[in-house]
């Protein structure tokens, strides 16, 4: 046996993952054990956790291999500060005491996180190798073109490749300042929501607006040459010497300051949002036809923050010209441990590869999981009222008649999510067909703005029933049109409508999961990779005639997706959801004791 552990830490979303024999055993993100959103600190929860997993000790394992290379980011961070001197020099200073005391000293790190009982050998992969590794190895291809973009690594931004086999090599890059998802963060950043966490909140935003603001774009920010390849023009930007994304032109350029955070939204941010959607898209639309004509692959493997945009993804699949793309739904830093532990099981050992089919990602299901006993346990102690179902049918039959009567349900089940998806073992879900859900959900349980949409999950078998889409999406990372024949006709009064008021309006039979330009982000549910929430859907759809549920994300505003049954029953508690479901036992809210704080909290989220 060969135990791999990688890490990802000190950046973004921090994760362990573990490889044995090839196989992925185990991976989590730090932020689920500590509570702290994207926490960045190293990730001894997750590296507890993992070995946990797999019932080993840190003397058994083969190697230790860290996503990025420290000393050139590092290098990076100093010639990029000497380049815009003195301007940056408060940044820069902030940042050195984390370099000075753990960055640059992760080897050390590395032994206390593994209570120094580790003696083997540390490997530290490129970042962007990281990500290749980690989109092509548990991709279902025997060989593909890469491509990987984020805001940055070491130095660079955006990369193309090849898989072969058991290696990755990487051919081309773009690099740093000159970064597409720096480019999005700096409009996120603009319109005022958080880097790094509220780039979804742009993308969801966009279908309000109109791209009115490309031509200024592509004509002041970026030049962008037909095989795709980019450079952002740097006099609007201020993530090179500064603490902001964006700088006094930028804001002249786009009529006035940026949006303050939690203050209304308007038309101009909501057309910026579409604006840079629009030029995102293109950009990643002109990269996949070089690659594909450089590299004559049918298939595509994405990886990278920017993979996450699935609208773009669903652009390079309805546009492009690869037959098959696979994307790692742990396509942030969070992938790039899973990745680092791969590249060294295939590219560094050499192990021979053996491709799965659907992929050898295993749902993304790779975090710990609670046993009923231990459910039980804990809901007895806090004097919660639950019913146990021992028949797992009756179960599901359950909870599909209670969504079917407008219940919300949290539902827990088996292991945690790995990646920024909630994929039905930690989710809350409503019905699609209610065309007031997406607002209750988004104001009374998930305590953010009314205009975030919410995803689908539908039967596999069925999905070509509801979307324009030809393909299983398993991972939330596509985005399709809801098919023609099951939108509703809008008036003439209704299409004169703009902005948040175009949520006014039902678009389809399943408005929950529509969202205003009549797209979804699409799950398709398979039974043998999610078995439980297959049969729930399932369920639902022998009561209702529809395969389809509402499923978000088991947190709410500012919080991580929940791990523990603690952290769900909290969670349960503090908002106005209907239903908890923890592995084999369900809560009626209306039957629990009162917990303390339950009110306090709900003020302090609620939204205008």
């Amino acid at each position: 046996m060969t135990a791999i552990l990688g890490i990802s830490a000190f950046y973004h979303d921090s994760a362990a993952a573990l490889v044995i024999d090839g196989d992925i055993a185990a991976a989590a993100q730090e932020e689920r054990f500590t509570r702290i959103k994207h926490d960045f600190h190293f990730p001894q929860h997750a590296v507890d956790y993992c070995l946990a997993e797999a019932n080993l000790t840190p003397d058994q394992l083969d190697a230790v291999v860290f996503y990025d290379k420290p000393y050139l980011k590092f290098e990076r961070i100093l010639e990029t500060f000497l380049a815009y001197a003195p301007r940056g020099l408060r940044s820069f200073m902030m940042a050195m005491p984390l370099w000075l005391k753990q960055k640059l000293f992760l080897p050390r790190e590395i032994d206390r996180g593994l209570h120094d009982e580790y003696e083997g050998p540390i490997y530290f992969t490129h970042h962007h190798e990281a990500h290749a590794a980690s989109a092509f190895f548990p991709s279902p291809f025997d060989s593909a073109a890469i491509i990987t973009l984020d805001g940055v690594g070491e130095w660079t931004t955006t990369s193309w490749g090849v898989g072969e086999g058991n290696r990755v090599e990487l051919k081309k890059e773009i690099r740093f300042p000159h970064s597409l998802g720096l480019l999005y963060s700096a409009f996120t950043y603009f319109t005022g929501f958080r880097v790094n966490s509220g780039e979804y909140k742009l993308m969801g935003l966009a279908p309000y607006g109109e791209p009115k603001y490309v031509d200024v774009i592509l004509n002041e920010l970026i030049d962008v040459k037909e095989d795709g390849s980019f450079w952002l023009n740097q006099r609007y930007f201020n993530y090179c010497s500064g603490r902001t994304m964006t700088n006094r032109k930028f804001a002249k350029l786009f009529g006035g300051p940026r949006r303050k955070p939690e203050s209304f939204i308007t038309q101009r941010e909501m057309d910026l949002a579409a604006s840079v959607q629009k030029v995102t898209e293109d950009v990643m639309l002109r990269i996949a036809r070089h690659v594909h004509d450089l590299t004559g692959k049918d298939d595509l493997c994405l990886a990278g923050g920017v993979a996450l945009n699935c609208v773009g993804n669903g652009r390079i699949i309805r546009d492009g010209p690869f037959k098959n793309v696979w994307i790692q739904p742990a396509a942030g830093d969070a992938g790039g441990a899973l990745g680092a532990a791969q590249f060294v099981w295939y590219q560094i050992m050499g192990h021979q590869r053996t491709v799965h089919h659907p992929d050898s990602q295993k749902g993304s299901f790779l975090g710990p999981a609670y046993h009923s006993e231990t459910v039980r346990q804990y809901l007895d102690s806090i004097d919660a009222v639950y019913v146990r179902y021992d028949n797992e049918d009756a179960l599901c039959t359950r909870i599909a008649e209670l969504i079917n009567d407008g219940q919300v349900v949290g539902h827990v089940s088996g292991r945690m999510e790995f990646g920024p998806r909630a994929l039905g073992h930690r989710s809350i879900l409503g019905d699609a067909r209610n065309r007031t859900m997406q607002s209750t959900m988004n104001l009374k349980i998930k305590f953010r703005e009314s205009f975030r949409p919410f995803a689908p999950s539908c039967l596999e078998e069925r999905v070509g029933d509801y979307f324009e889409i030809d393909r299983p999406s398993p991972y939330m990372l596509l985005v399709a049109d809801v098919r023609a024949d099951r939108r509703t006709p809008v008036g003439p009064d209704q299409q004169e409508l703009t902005g948040i008021d175009k949520l006014k309006v039902p678009r389809s039979d399943i408005p929950a999961v529509t969202h205003v330009d009549c797209s979804a982000r699409i799950q398709t549910v398979h039974a043998e990779t999610a078995p439980r929430y297959h049969k729930i859907i399932k369920k639902f759809e022998e009561l209702t005639g529809f395969g389809v549920l509402i499923n978000t994300s088991f947190n709410i505003r500012g919080e991580p997706i929940v791990c523990t049954p603690q952290d769900a029953y909290r969670c349960f508690m503090f908002t106005d959801m209907d239903v908890l479901v923890l592995e084999d036992c369900l809560c009626l809210k209306t039957d629990q004791p009162p917990m303390d704080g339950a009110d306090d909290y709900k003020r302090r989220f609620k939204l205008d």
